[in-house]
């Protein structure tokens, strides 16, 4: 009997330890507001650099225009321009973008960054980065950004 004892006890302990432990897992999760806040936070910073590095890009390529993205597919800027080729009686009209947006907020709780790069009617990448909205390192993101205009703009060097 004293082995029956023994064993409750111990189950006891296991269950105590089990409740106690989910409770704590608990007050760590983070609630869908505050993932909404983080989201909503992270966008705002990252479309201030995706802002800033795509105007001092168009500053370097006259021609091309700033615009600002919101909408459904998400929050950031567009650079682009139109070009007119003309050659032995052919005119072909060139269009280069480069677009950056931060994807809107979702059920799967990540913070996305999307790019798409044409230039010349030539579509150079589209590309996304992202990171679950609790393990989000904001360094990648902008060293990403910076990335994608430098190699944007290099490409767009060499084509023209």
């Amino acid at each position: 009997m004293e082995f029956h004892k023994r064993l409750e006890k111990a189950i006891e302990r296991g269950q105590r330890a089990g409740s106690v432990r989910v409770r704590a897992e608990a007050e760590k999760a983070i609630t869908e507001k505050e993932l909404q806040r983080l989201h909503s936070q992270y966008r705002l910073q990252l479309c201030e650099r995706i802002e800033t590095c795509l105007k001092q890009l168009a500053d370097h390529f006259p021609g091309f225009r700033l615009e600002t993205i919101v909408g459904d597919d998400g929050w950031g800027a567009a650079v682009s321009r139109d070009d007119l080729d003309v050659r032995r009686d052919r005119r072909r009209n060139l269009f280069s973008r480069l677009e950056m947006v931060i994807r809107p907020a979702s059920s799967y709780h990540v913070l996305d960054l999307a790019a798409k790069a044409t230039v010349r009617n030539k579509e150079l990448f589209n590309r996304s980065h992202y990171q679950r909205l609790t393990e989000v390192d904001l360094t990648s993101f902008t060293e990403m950004i910076d990335n994608w205009a430098l190699e944007y703009a290099e490409l767009y060097a060499a084509k023209n």
